[in-house]
């Protein structure tokens, strides 16, 4: 089969690109920068620029939209958030239109969201069905997920809400990895809000395992079985670096320090994958130890 993947180079998507090709089929990554792409993986994908460049014969049998802005890397101000929302939902209402304009309509859209759809819930379970509180990370999700449902309704539309990605080659436990090894690991706040986290081989595995499965639609947590706390996620990661993880954030200092971003940090999602369980899909890391081995011990 023939994806189109935006977002390609990012940490999701440059392994799921590897893991296509590995597996024999043709890869085209839209990225702003042709470059990046062809250093990743030379001449075995094709890197385009915009999606004008894709020529309407060449058919695209599925589309994997992971595109957008990291969500952590500044302070909420009004131009990042303008900038958070133009890198996911222009482009996603842009490749919604773009797709609707084909002669041969790929017949299936696989589209990025995250958990932050459900809002700071505390220890309430959360599943596909459940309801959200609204706040800033709900609304950039929910107009997210609209933009890419605006595809034709003969288009299989499926949205993939992650969890914390787990990898030593970026995201949020490569950014853990020094200041732990270093002693400084802390709890974040009173420790009790969930982290809803996923290995990478998991969300990778997961995302193929739908777009190979025409009965899969509509929405998908993709989060392991087993959310913890974040004082639990906190503990377990020093013991697996034998270092000492006894400091503590408060979250007033975080609340300064952040503003309204700190809401990443102190809320949580005790969200659980049911879609992704009732498709069948059997996930390789359910505990979380087993996969801080699998990494740590890799890396």
């Amino acid at each position: 089969m023939h994806y189109l993947i935006t977002g390609g180079t990012g940490l999701i998507g440059s392994s799921l690109c590897q893991h296509l090709l590995t597996a024999g089929h043709d890869v085209t990554v839209l990225s702003r920068n042709r470059q990046k792409v062809i250093n990743l993986f030379s001449d075995k994908v094709a890197a385009v620029e915009s999606l004008d460049e894709i020529d309407q014969q060449h058919a695209i049998d599925i589309v994997i939209n992971l595109a957008g802005e990291p969500i952590a890397n500044k302070r909420w101000s009004d131009k990042q958030k303008a900038v958070l929302e133009k890198s996911r939902i222009d482009l996603t209402e842009h490749l919604v239109n773009w797709i609707k304009r084909r002669q041969h309509k790929p017949h299936t859209l696989i589209s990025g969201s995250a958990v932050g759809w459900y809002g700071d819930q505390g220890s309430q379970p959360l599943t596909e069905d459940s309801s959200y509180q609204n706040d800033y990370t709900h609304e950039l999700c929910e107009k997210w997920e609209q933009a890419a449902l605006a595809a034709p309704n003969d288009i299989r539309t499926c949205i993939i809400r992650t969890g914390l990605v787990l990898s030593t080659e970026g995201g949020v436990l490569q950014r853990m990895l020094l200041p732990f090894k270093l002693g400084l690991g802390c709890t974040l706040g009173n420790g009790h809000q969930f982290m809803p986290w996923i290995h990478i081989s998991d969300i990778v595995q997961l995302i193929i395992y739908i777009s190979q499965n025409p009965s899969a639609k509509g929405i998908f947590n993709a989060t392991a079985p087993h959310p913890v706390t974040n004082k639990t996620f906190t503990k377990s990661l020093a013991k697996h670096l034998q270092r000492p993880a006894f400091l503590k954030a408060p979250e007033s200092i975080l609340k300064f320090a952040l503003g309204e971003m700190s809401q990443l940090l102190l809320g949580g999602q005790r969200a659980y994958p049911e879609k992704a369980k009732e498709i069948g899909y059997q996930f390789q890391y359910t505990e979380l130890d087993n996969a801080f081995n699998n990494l740590l011990n890799k890396s």
